[in-house]
């Protein structure tokens, strides 16, 4: 990434104002690095808290410009400034996603909000029906789908070097939650282990979402149906800690969807293996540098960023030379990147580049919500086959 598209474009950089990601939030720091990494955006103005006085004290301490009592606020101080924001991120409690997106896209921000898009599927159909209706850019940050052997994998699966997708296996398992005292009796209840705030299942918001989400992006299928057990599985938790569920898509291919929280001693353990008619490839995310591609005829092969056979998509995705490690923070900063070169394109009167055109949208935080709302059916139906697309919500 050696040029700057969106100074080539508009002259500047794009000017962002951020909502939610104040003090002890780690979400929030990765998403204001992610917009400075590239220095596609200038940070311009937050409001950080749901206090006020927070709010405005936290922003000032970062340097933030100009600083706010609450987002309401900000949306509408920032619209009447000429050299007010373009975009809003948006990184509050899940319940306010769609409060602040829709705010933020009738006042004429371009969007790029935190997973997931909402906590109920009349939301997210909602707001996808906004973004389609204003013609502003929606992104998802669903930062997995940055990671440039991520992307490798996607461009080998659709140059058909897997040939017919057949088999998918996902599975995103932490240990963080594996503690029967966590959250601590008598603490604060965390807004995540609400189910107002955090959304109806703990484990499918936080992680499920990333893996279902990881799972199109790399095969470019569509869950068509699952049977899913969803629950917990520590002793009287109230919040649901793991998920279990067989796919069916809609190319006829079968997968094993995992996810948890309670795996004790396991950290952040996303792997996905998609095999095809012809070979195999693997990917985890620990090893995030590595992706293994086994042919049906011929001997393993191993990517590598920037690595012989890289193609476009992963090589416009890395910044560092070969044998160099690239991460969570970078793959973060690809979705960021690509979102702003939409932007940009879209305020310029410009076509984008296709290859920035790959960051998760408001369609795919619909999709995401939807799989989610199709897997805690099928559970609470005993594990019965479910229908998983948007056309059918039985």
């Amino acid at each position: 990434m050696d040029t700057n598209p969106v100074i080539e474009m508009l002259g500047r950089r794009l000017r962002l104002a951020v909502i939610g990601g104040g003090p002890g939030s780690s979400i929030g720091s990765m998403h204001r690095a992610a917009a400075r990494i590239d220095d596609r955006y200038e940070l311009v103005a937050g409001a950080l808290s749901s206090d006020p006085d927070k709010s405005r004290r936290a922003a000032s301490e970062l340097g933030i410009p100009r600083a706010y009592g609450d987002g309401i606020e900000l949306l509408d101080a920032e619209a009447e400034r000429d050299d007010g924001a373009d975009v809003v991120a948006i990184m509050t409690p899940n319940d306010t996603h769609h409060l602040y997106s829709l705010a933020a896209l009738e006042r004429g921000f371009d969007v790029i909000c935190d997973k997931p898009i909402t906590n109920t599927l009349e939301e997210a159909l909602d707001l996808l029906q906004r973004v389609e209706e204003s013609g502003l850019v929606f992104c998802l940050t669903h930062n997995y789908t940055g990671y440039p052997l991520v992307r490798q994998a996607r461009a080998m699966v659709e140059d058909g070097q897997l040939g017919e997708i057949r088999l998918v296996q996902v599975e995103y398992v932490q240990g963080g939650k594996a503690s029967e005292n966590d959250p601590v009796p008598g603490d604060d209840l965390p807004w995540r282990y609400d189910p107002v705030r955090g959304g109806p299942s703990l484990v499918m918001g936080d992680i499920g979402t990333h893996a279902h989400n990881l799972v199109r992006f790399v095969t470019g299928l569509e869950v068509s149906e699952v049977a899913a057990e969803i629950g917990h599985i520590v002793p009287d938790r109230l919040v649901d800690d793991y998920a279990g569920a067989l796919l069916r898509f809609d190319n006829g291919a079968r997968g094993i969807f995992w996810v948890t929280q309670a795996a004790a001693g396991v950290e952040n353990s996303l792997r996905i293996r998609v095999s095809g008619t012809g070979g195999t490839i693997e990917w985890m995310q620990e090893q995030p540098t590595t992706l293994i591609f086994r042919p049906l005829d011929g001997p393993v092969r191993v990517h590598t960023p920037n690595g012989p056979g890289t193609l476009p998509l992963a090589a416009r995705a890395s910044r560092i030379v070969a044998g160099h490690p690239e991460g969570f923070h970078e793959g973060f900063a690809n979705v960021y990147s690509d979102a702003a070169e939409a932007i940009a394109a879209r305020r310029a009167g410009l076509e984008a580049d296709p290859l920035a055109l790959h960051f998760p949208d408001a369609r795919d935080g619909v999709l995401g919500v939807r799989f989610v709302d199709a897997a805690m059916k099928s559970s609470a139906a005993g594990g019965a086959w479910t229908s998983a697309t948007l056309e059918s919500r039985v």
